[in-house]
């Protein structure tokens, strides 16, 4: 009988530095080098942030027009949850993406990710870069728990929309979801809800929740 094994999940590299200045990055002791990431995706935010990192560099461009395969997938998801995460905690994420060549604004859905480095893939791609920019903010997109219910606040498109779930399904399936999962991981009917809200993304075979749990407040919690 022949075993088969699930192949290891490529490295996740990054360079890491102790401020947010990239001038202070240069100074004696604030740089952390390259970092290979390995572990639960879900730690990987806490424990840059212990390491006190606050400004990172991913090198490797996110291609999000090549992620048919499964392991290609399941990379592309990765770096993304961790450049939400990450932004949750306000650290500086540099980073690349390249979006499929398709019309309208399909980059809003992660316009509540700190801004790319650079953007390929809009029709317009030095505009939809700059509004990307010039338009985001801490808390763009966020989920809190409270007792027995989910709410979510999403400004992606300009206006508040908030949505509040109180049904058990949901709220599993957000856990189930946060790092990337395939469809038949929930149950249908709430991945089609999330789908239609885009509160989750379809990377290849893969969803993936793109609301953040914020951990930095920028100004009152109840103001948010």
């Amino acid at each position: 009988m022949t075993r088969t094994t699930a192949p290891a999940p490529r490295a996740l590299m990054l360079a890491a530095w102790r401020d947010y200045d990239e001038d202070a990055c240069t100074l004696p002791g604030m740089s952390l080098g390259e970092l290979d990431l390995t572990g639960p995706p879900e730690e990987y935010a806490a424990r840059l942030w212990e390491l006190g990192v606050r400004r990172v560099r991913i090198a490797e461009e996110i291609d999000l027009t090549d992620v048919a395969d499964p392991e290609a997938a399941a990379h592309a998801v990765r770096r993304l949850c961790l450049i939400r995460d990450l932004t949750a905690r306000a650290v500086l994420v540099q980073w690349r993406l390249r979006l499929p060549a398709e019309p309208g604004d399909g980059w809003r859905e992660l316009s509540h990710l700190q801004p790319p480095r650079t953007l390929t893939g809009p029709v317009d791609e030095a505009a939809a870069l700059s509004q990307w920019r010039n338009e985001h903010y801490l808390c763009k997109c966020l989920w809190r728990e409270g007792p027995g219910f989910v709410q979510i606040r999403d400004r992606r498109w300009g206006n508040l929309r908030r949505f509040t779930a109180d049904e058990p399904d949901y709220r599993k399936a957000i856990g189930q979801l946060s790092y990337g999962a395939p469809l038949s991981a929930v149950p249908e009917a709430v991945a089609a809800d999330f789908l239609e809200e885009r509160l989750i993304s379809r990377t290849g075979p893969l969803l993936w929740w793109l609301p953040y749990r914020v951990n930095r407040w920028i100004q009152e919690a109840m103001a948010i």
